[in-house]
C-alpha cells in the first residue's frame, strides 16, 4: 500500500503530465515556411528584378498605353490591325479579388493590371479579343490572375485563371463543341505566353540571362482547349542596331524545334516592348507609348 505523501507526489506528477499533454500543440509550428505558390518559380526569381514594378513611376495614377502595328493569322491570311496594351497599378481587395472603389478598406493590396485589346478585320466579320493580366506589384514573375474573351459573330468566349494558392484554377465558357463551359486544374510552375510582353520586362538584362522555364501557350484564343506547355528555353542579347530604332535587349523563347518567339525590349526603364515576332505568325511594332489617364472620373 503506498503512503499517502507519496501518492500525493504521484498524482500531482500526473497531473502535470496530462495538463502538458493537453496544451502541447499536435503538430509543429510552420515556421515562416514559404507557401507552395511562391516555391513553384523559386528557381528563376533570381533571374528576375522583384522591385522592377515599385519605382515611383507606378505612383502618378496614370496608365502606360503602348500601341502597336499589328498582324496575326486569321483564316489562314495574315492579318494587319492595331494592337493596345495598357500596364498601370491597382488596388485589390481580397473580398472581391477586383479593383477596389473602397480604399479605406483593410484588406488591401496592389496589383499590376496588364490589359491586351485589338479588333481584327477578316473577310466575314470582326474578331475581337480583350485580355487582362494581374500580378502582384511586388511579384512580376508569378500571375495572379487572369481573364480573357473574344467576341465575333459565330459567338463568345471566356477564360479565367486565378491563382489558389497551390494550382492555377480555370474556368472557361464557349461556344465551341466539346468546349463549352467547365473548368480545369493547370500547372502552376509556368509562364503564360500571353504575359511575357510584361513579364520579361523586369528580366536583369545587363547580367544577359539565360535558362529554362514553362511556358503555357496563348490563351488569347476564341476557343477553350486544354493549354499546351511547353518545356523553353530563354536567351537573351544585345539587340542589332538595326533591329530597332533605340538601344534594346533582344529576349528569345525557344518554345519547341522550330517555335521560337522573339522580343526586343527597351534598354531604359520601363523597358517597354519594341517589338515581338512569334512562330505562329503574330507581330508587333511599337507604334507610340504615352501615360494616360483613360478612365472617366
Amino acid at each position: 500500500m503506498f503512503q499517502w505523501p507519496f501518492r500525493k507526489s504521484l498524482l500531482a506528477s500526473l497531473l502535470s503530465l496530462w495538463l502538458i499533454g493537453c496544451n502541447a500543440p499536435e503538430k509543429p509550428e510552420s515556421g515562416g515556411q514559404v507557401p507552395i505558390s511562391a516555391q513553384a518559380l523559386q528557381a528563376v526569381q533570381p533571374y528576375f528584378d522583384q522591385e522592377w514594378a515599385m519605382r515611383k513611376l507606378w505612383e502618378d495614377g496614370l496608365a502606360e498605353v503602348a500601341t502597336y502595328d499589328a498582324e496575326r493569322v486569321v483564316y489562314k491570311k495574315k492579318r494587319a490591325f492595331e494592337y493596345v496594351q495598357i500596364t498601370v497599378k491597382e488596388e485589390f481587395n481580397q473580398q472581391f479579388n477586383v479593383k477596389t472603389d473602397d480604399y479605406n478598406r483593410n484588406d488591401l493590396f496592389p496589383v499590376m493590371k496588364i490589359n491586351q485589346f485589338c479588333q481584327i478585320q477578316t473577310d466575314q466579320y470582326p474578331y475581337h479579343y480583350l485580355t487582362s493580366l494581374f500580378f502582384r506589384r511586388d511579384q512580376p514573375v508569378a500571375l495572379y490572375k487572369m481573364t480573357t474573351s473574344s467576341q465575333e459573330w459565330c459567338g463568345n468566349t471566356f477564360k479565367s485563371i486565378v491563382d489558389d494558392g497551390v494550382n492555377f484554377q480555370q474556368t472557361f465558357d464557349s461556344y465551341w463543341d466539346k468546349q463549352g463551359v467547365g473548368h480545369r486544374d493547370l500547372r502552376r510552375d509556368v509562364f503564360l505566353e500571353d504575359a511575357l510582353s510584361y513579364t520579361l520586362r523586369s528580366l536583369k538584362f545587363e547580367q544577359l540571362p539565360a535558362f529554362d522555364l514553362v511556358v503555357m501557350d496563348l490563351q488569347q484564343t476564341n476557343q477553350a482547349k486544354p493549354p499546351v506547355y511547353y518545356q523553353a528555353h530563354l536567351t537573351t542579347a544585345e539587340a542589332p542596331a538595326n533591329d530597332v530604332s533605340e538601344p534594346a535587349w533582344r529576349v528569345a523563347v525557344a518554345l519547341a524545334s522550330g517555335k521560337e518567339n522573339v522580343y526586343w525590349f527597351a534598354k531604359k526603364y520601363p523597358n517597354v516592348l519594341l517589338r515581338q515576332v512569334t512562330w505562329d505568325g503574330r507581330s508587333l511594332q511599337l507604334k507610340s507609348v504615352r501615360r494616360y489617364k483613360y478612365w472617366p472620373q
